[in-house]
Order: C-alpha cells, then structure tokens, then sequence
C-alpha cells in the first residue's frame, strides 16, 4: 500500500465512528517511521483513557497494511513491508505523549547517571517501553531492559560505566 491508500483508509475508518477528519497529512522521520498526521473535529474518543482508542486505530491500520501487502506479494512478504513502521497521530496527542516519555527517560538517565546506580522507571505500555529503549539506545554508559510482568511491566535503566 501507498501512503496515499494508507491515508484513505485511516480518514475511511475514523470517519465510520462519525467524527470528522479536516485533515491527513504524511511526514516521515530518519528512523523509517512514518507519522500519519490526522486533524479532526472531535478527539476526545481516541485521546480519552490515555489514548487506548488511538491505540487501538495504529493497531489496526498496522494489521489492515500488512495484511494488504501479505495479499499483494501473493503469500510472500517483502523486506519493505517487515520494516515498515506508521504511526497515527491525532491532534498531536502521540507527539505530545513521545516527547513527555523521552523528557523522563533523560530525566531518569540523568539520575542513573549521576548516582551511578540502577534507575527503574514507573510502569509503562509496551510502545512506551520501546521509545525509551530507542531513545536511550545510543548512549554508551547505559543499558536498559524491561522487567516485571503484565500492566507492572517497567523499564530499568542501568548505568554501566564508560566504555
């Protein structure tokens, strides 16, 4: 699929729970994420609850892409489609809500850092887990891993030393 068939279908399916899409708008960032900027009249049934609606959508537009390219390639997948990564965003919620969790993984790293000490961080989503891996994944005095099970799920950053 296209990012123009992609746009249609994410205005098609917000559209089906009667809330109006002004606008759909692609940006693409250097780590091959492709944002899927969505304006529309009324947020609040994908932003309340922490964004699980919203979640909820990128999970399907995911699945209904790769579907879709699983039937194109005709049962085979291609590189392009294993690495392709989207992401909705509504109203700039998911851009407010990454920059919140990469300001407490600094935060925290800065901690681990200056305490040279292990720093868990409060319990998280998995997508919110991953950003701070990601986040954190360049830095050389620093390690992080996930920990515990379920909803208590948590990221520890651990402070290793200079290498």
């Amino acid at each position: 699929m296209d990012k123009t068939e992609i746009s249609n279908l994410i205005r098609e399916l917000i559209e089906k729970t009667l809330v109006g899409v002004s606008d759909v708008s692609v940006l693409e960032e250097g780590d091959g994420t492709t944002w899927f900027s969505v304006e529309v009249s009324n947020p609040h049934p994908f932003i309340s609850r922490g964004g699980e609606a919203l979640l909820a959508l990128n999970h399907l537009v995911r699945r209904m892409v790769e579907i879709k390219q699983f039937n194109v390639e005709e049962n085979k997948r291609s590189t392009q489609s294993d690495g392709y990564r989207l992401l909705v965003d509504i109203n700039g919620f998911q851009k407010k809500r990454i920059d919140a969790v990469k300001a407490t993984a600094h935060m925290m790293a800065e901690r681990a850092r200056y305490f040279k000490s292990n720093i868990e961080i409060d319990p998280m989503s998995p997508f919110e887990r991953r950003i701070v891996h990601e986040f954190l994944s360049r830095e050389l005095d620093l390690k992080t891993e996930s920990v515990g099970d379920g909803i208590t799920r948590r990221v520890v950053i651990k402070y290793v030393g200079l290498i």
